[in-house]
């Protein structure tokens, strides 16, 4: 269907609903907030009630531009430049968070980027920008969260690889130590002492259901 026949909606005539403040007095951290989906998340915490810290790397003025936005409607939030690879930023953004929000309660790792090329092409600095934002960023601000959470004695409701809920909420200090495994599916023939634990866990073949307990992670 040509674009030009494709009826075009008038967004002045949908029908308004009410933003339900059920996230007042929470705090939270959104990383790559000032474009794309991290702004719109941002902005929707802050409509829900939510004060809400607006991580980003560049676009200073798209930064504030989203504060200004959250601010609109009644909720708290600042801007925060940061690279969450970098080990230190992360931190001076935790420290500043605390004190100005006094704690976190919800964490968005949603800084992520891509560096497209040809694999044999690909230089290590591209791959070690894309490792830096997309992996070791998302430990770094998860982790520096898990401590304050930690430190307030809360509970963590844990979530799979793909968003499912993993079994129920349990106390920070009884989750085992668990590692992320990049690649998702077992290599043919191998073997390790974590799919034995599997194996007699799900009562069958070591590869059966080794991920729906564990939320697609693996035990270290």
């Amino acid at each position: 269907m040509p674009a030009s026949s494709v009826p075009q909606l008038d967004a002045s005539k949908a029908p308004s609903r009410e933003i339900w403040k059920v996230l007042v007095g929470q705090k939270a951290l959104v990383t790559g907030a000032n474009s794309g989906i991290g702004k719109a998340t941002a902005i929707a915490l802050g409509r829900a009630g939510a004060d809400v810290v607006v991580n980003y790397v560049s676009g200073d003025e798209q930064a504030d531009a989203v504060v200004d936005e959250i601010r609109r409607f009644g909720a708290n939030a600042y801007a925060h430049k940061a690279d969450v690879s970098q080990e230190e930023q992360v931190q001076q953004m935790f420290r500043r968070m605390l004190e100005e929000f006094e704690t976190i309660d919800i964490l968005v790792n949603n800084a992520g980027l891509q560096r497209d090329a040809a694999f044999h092409e690909m230089t290590l600095a591209q791959w070690n920008t894309v490792i830096g934002i997309n992996l070791t960023g998302q430990f770094l601000c998860a982790r520096a969260a898990v401590r304050e959470f930690l430190r307030r004695q809360d509970h963590l409701h844990e979530l799979g690889a793909r968003g499912d809920p993993v079994g129920r909420a349990r106390k920070l200090r009884g989750i085992e130590r668990r590692r992320y495994a990049a690649d998702e599916k077992p290599r043919p023939g191998a073997c390790s002492s974590s799919h034995s634990r599997q194996q007699h866990r799900a009562g069958g073949h070591p590869n059966a259901n080794q991920y729906r307990s564990l939320g697609d992670q693996r035990s270290v």
